[in-house]
């Protein structure tokens, strides 16, 4: 079967947009909080109008308030969308706060400006706080301390930054603001010089794959669009030369088959689990213009198992061998992205111009490579996580990790993580780099249990 080309499809959107919010009118959103239905987890059911893209919208809502989805039961033949999650909170709680049940509800049900098309998932919403830069190039050691390098030259700080890295590629979405005025960067000229600097950055001395910097004042869901940056990078391709991202024997065991008496293809995962497992998973079928029409989760226990019956957009099942190869590699990817195989390190503290800038600075001249970084600026405090190899990939060794505590603070840089991650237990090291007065708050912030997958 000839599948319909995405220009043509995605045309029709603004035509369906009316039709849709007639459908909603007449059959709203309906979501019902349960306490009582299950022993340790609260179930939540939501049953709305379908539209490819609304099971990504419901799970991206739960995933963002940071909830754990234990099981899920996911059914969408026909026009209707029926959906039950049994979800609890980081601690393992049932969700009790008032507060988050009642943005559930407005943030799914009837009274919501949920709208459930696949626009709302991967659009732009313009912003005046901070300037957007996303990055994508290939990985090597030193590679965020140069970037952070080059914005701090241009007077430009990071408020907020996600960063991740697989396969021998590197993604990032970056939120910065000018350092004079703590607002957007609008003059068309700096924007252009960032853009150039940061590209060549990107592509340093690997002419092999290329490098992609775009700036903009737009803001979008930051894990989605590392997702969709990741994808349309082709990270999912893996070189026989290149090492591999994850250990082998932590390599997600995906399955594709054809169930020919109903059309369908059956996806089926079974990895470790870990925190927005089911999120990336969803992330990737609708960027891959699959829609999921029935599905079983159940992560109840050390090891998740998922699985869709689905087809592609066109309503087509898999139908080829390259096909169903691509599908498994690219939620094989999708799962390795976020596996955090590095030394974790937390850092609190005041924050303040070229502080990024600095603290990358430190790693990558005691060799640490940066695998996945998340930064976050909030109330005038800086709460940044990194996680971090050796320049050779290898657990980073203890002396190293307390020379660069002494340097930046001990209070500051905290070491979380498997000490597996660490060659040699802690010894007493002199300061390698000593950088008086650059962080006088010794301020630390607790940020409880420490998962090896985050």
């Amino acid at each position: 079967m000839a599948r319909v080309p995405y220009t043509e499809w995605s045309s029709s959107w603004d035509m369906d947009d009316e039709y849709e919010k007639f459908i909603r009118r007449m059959n709203p959103p309906r979501v019902v909080i349960d306490n009582g239905a299950c022993n340790n987890a609260t179930v939540i059911r939501v049953d709305s109008a379908n539209k490819h893209g609304i099971l990504l919208e419901v799970v991206q809502v739960l995933t963002d308030l940071n909830l754990i989805i234990t099981k899920a039961y996911i059914s969408s033949d026909g026009g209707w969308f029926m959906d039950v999650f049994n979800v609890r909170d980081r601690e393992g709680n049932k969700l009790i706060d008032e507060g988050i049940l009642d943005y559930i509800r407005k943030s799914l049900g009837a009274d919501s400006c949920f709208v459930p098309t696949l626009r709302r998932s991967v659009g732009v919403e313009a912003s005046t706080d901070y300037t957007s830069i996303e990055l994508t190039g290939t990985d090597r050691p030193g590679l965020l301390s140069e970037v952070c390098a080059v914005l701090t030259d241009l007077k430009s700080s990071v408020v907020n930054a996600e960063v991740w890295t697989h396969n021998t590629r590197a993604a990032a979405v970056m939120h910065v603001t000018d350092e004079a005025t703590g607002s957007a960067i609008s003059d068309p000229q700096r924007l252009s010089k960032i853009k150039q600097l940061l590209c060549n950055v990107l592509k340093g001395n690997n002419k092999a794959r290329g490098a992609k910097t775009v700036v903009s004042l737009g803001s979008t869901h930051t894990e989605r669009r590392l997702h969709q940056m990741m994808f349309a990078d082709r990270d999912y391709e893996r070189s026989h030369d290149d090492s591999p991202s994850v250990d082998e024997t932590l390599r997600p065991n995906v399955t594709v088959v054809n169930w020919y008496d109903k059309d369908y293809s059956v996806v089926t995962i079974r990895c470790k689990d870990r925190p927005k497992l089911l999120f990336d998973t969803v992330c990737t079928l609708t960027d891959m213009e699959y829609v999921v029409f029935h599905a079983n989760i159940d992560a109840e226990g050390p090891e998740a198992y998922q699985e869709y019956y689905i087809r592609h957009i066109d309503g087509s099942p898999v139908n080829s061998e390259a096909e169903r190869q691509r599908v498994i590699q690219c939620l094989e990817a999708a799962i390795e992205r976020r596996v955090s195989e590095g030394l974790k390190l937390e850092l609190c503290t005041t924050d303040r111009v070229g502080l990024l800038s600095d603290v990358t600075r430190i790693f990558r001249e005691n060799s640490l490579s940066v695998t996945r970084a998340e930064v976050t600026t909030r109330a005038g405090k800086a709460l940044n996580t990194f996680y971090v190899r050796d320049a050779a990939g290898n657990p980073v060794d203890a002396k190293t990790i307390e020379s660069i505590r002494e340097a930046i603070g001990q209070a500051i840089l905290q070491v979380k993580g498997n000490s597996e991650n660490l060659k040699s237990p802690p010894q007493e090291s002199p300061t390698r780099f000593l950088f008086g007065g650059l962080f006088k708050s010794r301020s630390f912030c607790n940020f409880g249990p420490v998962r090896s997958y985050s």
